[in-house]
């Protein structure tokens, strides 16, 4: 470093010296970011792909485009979708560019996941000083991307970019905030507006959320005319208004408090061992642990000497607790306090839940989350003992990324594992036999899709389409009297709803799109997010289809039909039924507003028998089975 005289010496006053900050160390910074964000684009489009569950997302959203509303069925109001900013920004761009779905959920997840990985390392950047002489390297952000999942769902049609990018943009904002001196009120209500958003984003987001709203409301105000308790008023409505508001409306629309997925995969009740071996499935394979516990040592060893993470940056100690407590909130520190204990309590909630059947997919957040301290990393100036267990640390995590960027975590020959975890997207490659399954078109190539659409053009009368029990065969019910409109009901939602007009109606056994499946009680040791499945036989009498002999397949019992027919008329359970199909009037509306949380805890027996016993019906006549 050299120095250089100050261009300006004012009379009387002794000339000044400031350094010259040579320019390679911001260069190779700048580099470092967009060369880290350009390999995440590339390994993102080299893996790009739609998933099932992504097509499922876009059946709401060409009901959107349709006028029909945000259902997944017309006349039916059922949220599919866990992410509801996902879906209203797929719909957004959809009819701004008039492009194919498919396209539009591709690119703007993909634009996400870059985004996210951009202000992930300009927030690092930040913390550690991102003005200075000291080389930043894309630690973190590296360890991120070089884990095939990661890529994986860096398109994929789920809203998994823009929740990290939400914790990205989070992430950056926080880290600004904590370091400007004189916070501007516009800021600081755009701050805490975007953090409100947090349920919005997903509704696990909220216990990342919520913290974050707190730690704005409780810091030191800007300096404003407002009285504080005007200003925290604002400040309450700024990031309550659009949370507070659309939960409003989704429990008098829907008649839920929460999306239906939330029910049909019993999001509240709790899963530990499935949970662990969730989380087992993604640090295992790829000796996560070893990345991150080096990327811990080494901010660990580095923050004793950093100002921000530091006992300097607290405030004097002459102040009262709760004031030092008030400042505090207002540091980097606390910024990185947040997020990590974000990332972990995130992680407890997953394992509670028993993880998903997606490899790494619901874990990708967390992960993100607890490396944003360190997705860039500096290398210290002077040689001591911090610069040798940083460069050890970093040698570690480098070979690291070597080894995870080309592991397969799943190497069974379907991509499953005996715990039904599965590599999603290698699996629909092999099923389908497109290295880049996108279009829906794709997915015809799926089994029994194809065999699928010729049963339904074979029969334009109507009708209710369902699978045998062994997967193998397509059969139609028809309607008492011809009709015009099918029912099928199968799990794959996405592809069939996508290959579909609207005005088919499709529905599941697991209860994604169907209240009755949804509101069924768990099989106890089943695969997670397939643990419900209500027989074809509740959905014969659901459907008003023919309930006789010859017309329906011999796997349907004509007995346990007619026992279902009384289940089905327990009151609670047609009201339940009542609060998504019934018109949405202002009493309806109210209804169901009052009645949510009654309706999200209430179950049914899938066999008959039991429901009727539970209900109070009378018997019905016995008959042979």
């Amino acid at each position: 470093m050299t120095l250089t005289r100050s261009p300006v010496v004012r009379a009387g006053e002794q000339p000044t010296f400031a350094p010259r900050i040579p320019r390679w160390p911001r260069t190779a910074r700048a580099g470092g970011i967009v060369l880290t964000a350009a390999l995440f684009a590339a390994g993102g489009w080299q893996r790009r792909w739609i998933a099932d569950d992504g097509l499922t997302v876009l059946r709401t959203v060409r009901n959107l485009l349709a006028g029909n509303g945000p259902v997944f069925n017309a006349g039916e109001r059922v949220e599919v979708n866990t992410s509801t900013a996902w879906t209203y920004l797929i719909w957004f761009f959809g009819w701004l560019t008039q492009a194919r779905l498919e396209y539009v959920a591709l690119f703007l997840a993909l634009t996400l996941s870059v985004a996210a990985i951009l202000f992930a390392m300009l927030g690092s950047a930040r913390l550690w000083g991102g003005r200075g002489l000291q080389l930043l390297l894309p630690a973190g952000a590296l360890v991120y991307i070089a884990i095939p999942a990661a890529r994986d769902y860096a398109t994929s049609g789920l809203e998994s970019s823009l929740v990290i990018c939400w914790l990205a943009v989070l992430w950056w904002w926080l880290i600004r905030w904590s370091q400007t001196g004189t916070v501007r009120a516009a800021s600081l209500f755009g701050l805490t507006c975007w953090a409100g958003l947090a349920p919005l984003i997903r509704p696990e987001m909220t216990l990342l959320g919520t913290p974050a709203l707190l730690m704005l409301w409780c810091a030191p105000l800007p300096r404003t005319r407002l009285r504080p308790w005007a200003f925290h008023a604002l400040l309450g409505t700024a990031g309550g208004l659009l949370p507070v508001g659309y939960q409003i409306w989704r429990m008098g629309y829907y008649g839920l408090p929460y999306p239906n997925t939330a029910v049909a995969k019993d999001a509240s009740a709790a899963k530990w061992g499935q949970g662990c071996d969730y989380l087992w499935n993604l640090i295992g394979p790829y000796w996560l642990w070893v990345p991150l516990l080096a990327l811990a040592v080494a901010a660990l060893a580095t923050a004793r000497g950093r100002i921000e993470l530091s006992m300097a940056a607290r405030p004097s100690t002459g102040a009262k607790p709760a004031v030092r407590v008030r400042r505090w909130l207002r540091t980097p520190s606390a910024v990185v306090a947040l997020m990590i204990a974000g990332g972990l309590l995130l992680t407890v909630y997953e394992v509670r839940v028993g993880g998903d059947f997606m490899h790494a997919r619901m874990l990708l957040p967390q992960l993100f989350c607890l490396l944003l301290p360190v997705m860039v990393f500096p290398l210290p100036r002077r040689a001591d003992s911090i610069l040798l267990t940083v460069s050890v640390a970093l040698a570690a995590t480098a070979g690291w990324i070597l080894f995870a960027a080309g592991t397969t975590a799943i190497d069974t020959p379907n991509g499953i594992t005996a715990t039904g975890i599965a590599d999603e997207r290698r699996y629909y490659v092999l099923t389908t036999g497109h290295a880049h399954p996108i279009l829906a078109e794709d997915y015809l190539d799926y089994p029994r899709m194809r065999g699928m659409l010729r049963v339904l053009a074979a029969n334009p009368d109507g009708g209710l389409l369902i699978n045998s029990p062994s997967y193998t065969n397509w059969h139609l019910i028809p309607p008492p009297r011809p009709t015009a409109t099918h029912t099928v009901y199968y799990m794959n939602l996405g592809m069939i709803s996508m290959n579909m007009p609207l005005r088919v109606r499709v529905l599941d056994p697991m209860g994604l799109a169907y209240p009755l499946a949804a509101h069924t009680f768990r099989f106890p040791g089943a695969r997670i997010g397939h643990d419900k499945n209500l027989d074809a036989d509740w959905a014969v009498v659901d459907a008003a289809v023919t309930d006789k002999n010859p017309a329906m397949p011999r796997f349907i019992d004509e007995g346990w039909v007619s026992r279902i027919h009384t289940a089905i008329s327990c009151p609670r359970t047609r009201d339940l039924l009542e609060a998504t199909r019934s018109p949405l009037t202002p009493a309806r509306f109210a209804r169901n507003l009052r009645m949510s949380l009654i309706y999200a805890r209430y179950r049914i027996d899938r066999v008959p028998e039991n429901e009727i016993q539970r209900c109070g019906l009378p018997d019905p006549p016995v008959t042979p089975r």
